[in-house]
């Protein structure tokens, strides 16, 4: 048998494994990827990808071919309710495009998980191990990391120092670790029935990302925007229901009364049973072994937070796991993945039991249509919650400002560099045109401050990418007059940005200080714990 060394061995393939394996390569990280199945997913079980996701997909250079495969925003970032697609009760609300698209230079677009994972095993397969068909099968936890046996067309015994388990709800990493989950029982028993049908006749204010139906009770989901659409229903086992109910002719009946057009021509393409859960892993750590994704945390899909979260536990491991590894950092730096990621877990699931909640009101008859369909389109607008979340943690400095004030942090996102927040967007003009402030980071620290401060000769020798920014003056490459402003930055501050995007430290306006900016970066590497 085989005998493979590598830095971290991520045990599932879906979505949030194949992302921590692109984001671990970016740092220079041998990574090796195993998953069970014989290849990505054929049923698209999410499909909405975040405003803050699709800044990561930016940053790797598949932004415009996840857009290619995706849905266009204008005609499906929109809820429609009413009795079936075709029934004169039936409304529709879009997404506020024009209101939260400032917030970043790309914005949350609807792109099938199936064709989605395509994308991304082929970006992962560039720079890592990806071996699908292949299963874990023993692991356990030595004095130097893990020792895994991993089984398939090339069985092999695997040690590495680090293991990321992002294997599902169904977490078999996490079971064998006796990591418990905390949530409420299921809410229900779901039936997705994948078809393919023309639905061309529709007109432009019926076509929806997913519309809530009534008579029947159902959901119905645009896959791509041509001939793919989904129908999600339910059973209650209690009353003697069960996935073997949903024969051909059952599920031709239910996508036909959804449409509402009872000779439709419908081909059947899949069904697939699931529960709608929510709950939370009481720990996303035990020793090498890391848990993300649904193995972490599992939301329901009202909002289409699950994957996104996922990918965002990723992306705060990778920089982290790669720093350890690379020396350059403290174990202690790892400690801060449980303490930044799992309040945001925990959060982002009880909003999607809100969404959850408005629709169960809905389809009880509880809500009027007209105002189930504003809550719905209201909390369609999701930003606050995906880009104004903030991290406090041992890798923050923080600098004694408060957090801004947020009318409705759900919906709401206020842009501030304040230590733990996301950095800011803010479009630069530059001489190969406009250049947005977050095209400046990662896989590094950045080091960003105004023309002039002094703070670029400070950081001569450390490990930051410091850039300057100018004013309208031409005093640098990249300029805006309103920058410092949004950054909180006087003629005189600077601001370290963590490789997550996430800023590290602030100095609003001060001396330059080599000992300063270094002894920051200990403090948030962990190098004195």
């Amino acid at each position: 048998m085989k005998e493979l060394d590598v830095g971290v061995l991520v045990v599932g393939g879906g979505p949030v494994g194949l992302c921590a394996a692109v984001e671990l390569s970016r740092h220079g990280v041998s990574t090796l990827l195993v998953e069970r199945r014989s290849g990505t997913s054929v049923f698209p079980k999410a499909r909405l990808v975040t405003t803050r996701t699709m800044e990561l997909f930016r940053a790797w250079g598949l932004q415009d071919e996840v857009e290619s495969a995706g849905m266009p925003r204008e005609e499906y970032l929109a809820v429609g309710v009413g009795s079936s697609l075709t029934a004169g009760d039936f409304v529709r609300a879009s997404a506020e495009l024009d209101r939260d698209a400032p917030q970043s230079p790309t914005y949350t677009y609807l792109c099938a998980q199936d064709v989605l994972e395509v994308i991304l095993r082929r970006r992962a397969e560039s720079s890592a191990d990806v071996r699908f068909g292949t299963a874990l099968t023993r692991m356990a936890v030595t004095g130097s990391g893990v020792e895994a046996l991993v089984e398939g067309p090339e069985p092999a015994l695997v040690r590495c120092r680090y293991l990321v388990a992002a294997d599902g709800v169904r977490s078999g990493v996490r079971a064998s670790l006796g990591i418990t989950t905390e949530g409420p029982p299921p809410l229900g028993h779901m039936i997705s029935i994948m078809f393919e049908a023309d639905l061309g006749f529709l007109p432009a204010d019926r076509r929806a990302a997913l519309s809530f139906l009534t008579d029947p009770p159902c959901a119905v989901e645009a896959v791509d925007h041509r001939l793919r659409w989904m129908v999600q229903t339910g059973y209650d086992p209690a009353q003697g229901g069960s996935p073997e109910d949903f024969t051909e002719e059952a599920c031709l009946r239910a996508v036909r009364a959804a449409v509402g057009v009872p000779d439709l021509p419908v081909r059947l393409l899949g069904v697939m049973p699931w529960l709608q859960q929510a709950n939370v892993a009481t720990a996303f750590r035990a020793g090498p072994v890391f848990l993300a994704g649904d193995a972490a945390h599992v939301a329901t899909p009202q909002g289409g937070f699950g994957m996104n979260c996922g990918i965002q536990d990723a992306h705060n491991l990778a920089w982290k796991l790669a720093a350890v590894l690379h020396g350059r950092a403290g174990e202690g730096l790892l400690d801060t993945y449980e303490a930044e990621r799992r309040p945001i877990a925990v959060r982002t699931v009880d909003e999607s039991l809100t969404n959850a909640w408005i629709t169960r009101q809905m389809m009880e008859g509880r809500l009027p249509m007209a105002e189930a369909l504003r809550r719905q389109a209201d909390r369609r607008s999701s930003e606050g919650l995906v880009l104004g979340h903030h991290y406090d943690s041992g890798a923050v400095v923080p600098d004694g400002t408060p957090p801004p004030t947020v009318e409705d942090p759900y919906r709401d996102h206020v842009p501030t560099a304040r230590p733990g927040h996301r950095a800011p967007h803010v479009w630069l003009a530059g001489g190969d045109g406009r250049v947005s402030t977050l095209d400046l980071l990662g896989p590094h620290f950045a080091l960003l401050t105004p023309a002039g401060s002094g703070w670029l000769q400070a950081s001569a020798g450390l490990p930051v990418r410091a850039v300057e920014i100018g004013g309208t003056d031409g005093a640098a490459a990249l300029a805006s007059p309103t920058w410092a402003e949004q950054y909180g930055l006087g003629p005189r501050g600077a601001v370290l940005v963590r490789p997550d995007g996430h800023t590290a430290w602030r100095v609003r306006d001060g001396a330059p200080s080599p000992r300063a900016l270094e002894t920051a970066l200990a403090t948030v590497l962990a190098k004195h714990r």
